[in-house]
């Protein structure tokens, strides 16, 4: 019998790429660098946790995170972004929301977003559903994740 997709889902993944398509046709862009890293992880209760981020970030100076500069404190929150909470599959549809209980952007708390969800073998495809503004403009995003353990 075949494992359903919330089934499929179940476990870590770690980022592969994140590569967002301007809707205007302009070239693509990659907001956390061409080798980016994060985890997604999906509890069997229900929950999920995912943090992004550069590869190239730049520790704080003071050592303490509550003592960063203003210019550490943005350059923290340009090359991070980390959110949590429950998610829905609807196995009829293939579709996969995430609902923000917790994020590091908080224009997104309280939000459920769908996403485009495909599982290859040890690869997942994440992808917006519709287009979101992301550095001044209106993208698509897509993100490609590893199984956790899977190389």
């Amino acid at each position: 019998m075949k494992a359903t997709l919330r089934e499929q889902l179940i476990g870590a993944w770690k980022l592969v790429s994140y590569v967002e398509e301007p809707v205007d046709g302009t070239a693509a862009t990659y907001p956390f660098g061409e080798k980016p890293q994060g985890i997604i992880m999906y509890t069997p209760d229900g929950y999920m946790s995912a943090q992004l981020c550069r590869q190239d970030r730049v520790p704080f100076a003071s050592g303490d995170w509550f003592k960063g500069t203003a210019g550490e404190y943005e350059a923290e929150a340009s090359t991070y972004i980390a959110y949590t909470g429950p998610f829905e599959v609807d196995e009829e549809k293939q579709s996969l929301t995430h609902s923000m209980f917790i994020s590091l952007f908080p224009n997104w708390i309280g939000q459920t977003q769908p996403r485009v969800v495909k599982i290859e073998g040890d690869m997942l495809s994440l992808s917006t559903a519709t287009p979101i503004n992301s550095g001044g403009k209106l993208v698509n995003s897509y993100l490609r994740w590893q199984r956790a353990g899977a190389n």
